[in-house]
């Protein structure tokens, strides 16, 4: 059974919260400080941390520095704030998704389904061939082919260095969003973190080259204000 520790210092939310995931088979554990977050995921580690941004005494940030200073769970933030500065900044320093307040309970079901499908498929991200909307990539072979779904025959797509390099950083961490911040400084170096039409450019013309309606993408998504993350066919 998964376990999520929910952290917030709004009892009645925390209560639907645990309400709700209870009723879909989640073992929930909870939280209303930081502190008491810490000492929860320390004495039996969660599968998934759903944490308030603004809590009293140690911030929703000071615990994310926390865990992550031993552990790689997911965590999805929750927050009223809504300016992309305090997104961004959640995200780099190591939370998985972000929620805005208020938000509907299906759409936070839904950011928790394809969180825990990607960890609990961390092994398979480690798979070499990674394939979706008819693309195969080959993560050792560093080789994608388009595969024609009539007749199976393969068309090799060809990508720049930059393309492939960005590519496999989405790649290889499915579903999960992955801040401007964060691709800028993993593909192109620190020099160039004010420099966000790279990257808006480059995932451009991966759409172009692997997406089946560039113009509408179903896989290399873009969250707006966030970052961009590869969502997996389902």
């Amino acid at each position: 059974m998964t376990r999520v520790l929910v952290v917030d210092d709004d009892p009645q939310l925390v209560r639907a919260l645990r309400i709700n995931l209870a009723a879909r088979g989640y073992d929930v554990a909870t939280a209303l400080s930081g502190e008491e977050a810490l000492r929860e995921a320390s004495g039996q580690v969660p599968d998934l941390v759903i944490l308030d941004l603004g809590m009293p005494g140690l911030s929703g940030m000071d615990i994310i520095a926390g865990l992550r200073g031993w552990t790689d769970v997911p965590i999805i933030v929750l927050s009223g704030r809504t300016g992309g500065s305090d997104k961004v900044e959640a995200l780099d320093a190591g939370a998985d998704d972000y929620v805005t307040k208020p938000f509907g309970m299906e759409e936070l079901m839904a950011r928790i389904r394809a969180i825990t499908r990607r960890s609990a498929g961390a092994d398979a991200a480690d798979d070499p061939v990674v394939e979706f909307g008819g693309v195969r990539v080959d993560l050792a072979d560093h080789r994608v082919v388009r595969v024609d779904a009539a007749s199976g025959i393969e068309e090799a797509v060809r990508l720049t260095p930059t393309e492939w390099h960005l590519l496999e950083v989405l790649l290889r961490q499915p579903g999960k969003l992955l801040s401007q911040r964060f691709l800028l400084e993993e593909v192109w170096g620190s020099a160039y973190l004010n420099q966000p039409s790279n990257l808006r450019l480059y995932m451009t013309q991966l759409r172009r080259k692997l997406e089946p309606d560039p113009s509408h993408p179903r896989y290399l998504l873009t969250e707006p204000g966030m970052g961009y993350r590869f969502l997996p066919e389902r």
